[in-house]
Order: structure tokens, then sequence, then C-alpha cells
């Protein structure tokens, strides 16, 4: 038997080999466009984040659902702490910008040709993530529908409840929260909508009960986080491509534009005024 090592348990030469540049015909980085090899490692990072990212999320759903049969403070502790663990992966995410912005317009153009229809846009674990969090589109469904492994994990997460929805949920059960019933059933179009009900309730959480309240401020860490990675990415791709259209299809920064600044737990910041 041999022996496990650094190398063989993160398995890194399976890893290393999975940087192959099309601009380079042997797929050796050193023959390629310098900057593809930066290109490639920057989003493999995104998407390894956004695994991680739905684990935690996933790890957040068994504690909110599973309150009511602990004591009321039994699952706050694991809740706060991946909340601020999914905030910090966010900002890393978004440092992450800064890199891949160290590359120049021409030297990403000496190789976005060899893109061809690739783009971030089809990425199915960032809809799954924003599916999870509450942003959903059967139009994103169909766009994944030539891989039905996609399309599929994208369908479940519709039936499930958002982290928004099992969130409120979490404060029915365990705090007596009035939500009503019909914002915590699962939908598979939409976003949160901003309901009356849901703010009062919120409201009175802040002022009834701390410990919950410092929940309510880690979804608002969270939700000000992904606002601010959508901004960065915005930006990059702008100072990087200007206004052409998305290698994938999408209308390229007009697209990215159209998803700034809009909150996904709007509750939240509706009641800023008011605590």
């Amino acid at each position: 038997m041999s022996t496990l090592t650094y190398t063989t348990y993160l398995a890194i030469d399976e890893l290393l080999a999975l940087q192959r540049p099309r601009s380079a015909p042997d797929g050796d980085p050193a023959h390629g466009e310098h900057d593809e090899l930066l290109f490639i490692i920057i989003h493999q990072v995104y998407e390894l984040w956004f695994r991680q990212l739905l684990h935690e999320f996933d790890h957040l759903a068994v504690h909110f659902d599973d309150a009511a049969a602990d004591p009321p403070d039994h699952h706050l502790p694991a809740i706060r702490a991946t909340l601020h663990r999914v905030r910090t992966i966010w900002k890393t995410m978004v440092a992450q910008v800064d890199v891949l912005e160290t590359m120049t317009p021409m030297s990403f153009n000496a190789f976005r040709t060899r893109l061809e229809a690739s783009s971030g846009f089809q990425s199915v674990q960032f809809r799954e993530v924003e599916f999870v969090l509450g942003l959903r589109s059967d139009r994103m469904v169909a766009h994944h529908a030539p891989h039905p492994a996609a399309a599929a994990r994208l369908r479940q997460r519709q039936t499930e409840p958002s982290l928004y929805q099992r969130f409120l949920g979490y404060l029915v059960r365990i705090a007596g929260s009035a939500i009503p019933a019909e914002v915590l059933v699962p939908y598979a179009d939409g976003k949160p909508p901003a309901h009356d009900d849901v703010a009062a309730a919120l409201l009175q959480i802040y002022r009834e009960n701390d410990r919950l309240a410092m929940v309510c401020e880690r979804l608002v860490d969270l939700d000000e986080g992904i606002q601010e990675w959508r901004y960065r990415h915005v930006k990059m791709v702008e100072r990087t491509i200007g206004n052409k259209p998305g290698t994938g299809g999408s209308s390229g920064v007009d697209y990215l534009r159209s998803t700034l600044f809009d909150p996904l737990f709007p509750d939240l910041w509706s009641i800023r005024a008011q605590l």
C-alpha cells in the first residue's frame, strides 16, 4: 500500500493537468498566449469556490430546517459561523478580480476568439448559487437543457426553499415570528419580493432578540458582498472588452449591469431606516 502524501491526497498532478490553453498547440502553457493560463486558473478557482458555497448553503439549510427539534439557540453558533465563512469567500472572490484585472485588453484579445462560444454565462454552479439565494429563472433552466444533468440540478433547486425562505421559516419555528405562509412556498421563477409583514416581523426580531438580529446582519453582509462582487465583475469586463457582446451570446456588459444593486433579501434592507 502506498503512503498517502500531500500530492496524492490533493491529486496535485491531476489538478495541474487541467489547465490546457487553447492557444497552445500542444497544450503546454509555455507555448501559448501568456495570459491564457491566468484566465483559466482564475475561472477554475471560481468554480471551486462556487462548489464550496453550495456545500456551505446546504449545511445552513440543515441547521435552519432542524431548529424545531432542538433547543432554540442550539443551531445559532453554526449558523453564524457558516454565514461568516460564506461572506469571507465572497470577499476572496472579489479580491480575485484584482488579479484578473492585471490582464490587459490586448493580452485577452490575443486568445479571446479561441474561447468560441464558451462563457461564464454558462456556469451551472453559479446559476445554482443564484437559485439557492432566491434568484430563479425558468429561462436559465431552458438554457441548460442540452445538458440534462445540469438542468436537473437547477430544477431540483427550484423545488426547494431559498436560503432566505429557510431563514424565515427558522424564525417562525424558534421565535414565533408572524411570517405569512405563502412567503415560505418554494418558487421556480422570479426573485424575493419585499413584503410588509415580513419586514414587520424582522423589525420585531431586531428590537427583541439580539442573537437573531446578528443572524439578520450576517445575511445583510452576504447580500452586500454579492452586490459588491457583481459590481467588480461588471467593471472588470467593461475595462477588458468594453461594450462587445459576450462570448456566450449574452449582451456582455449590458447584461451584467442589469444584475446590479438588486438585493436578494429586500426586507432586510427596507427596514434600515426604522432601526
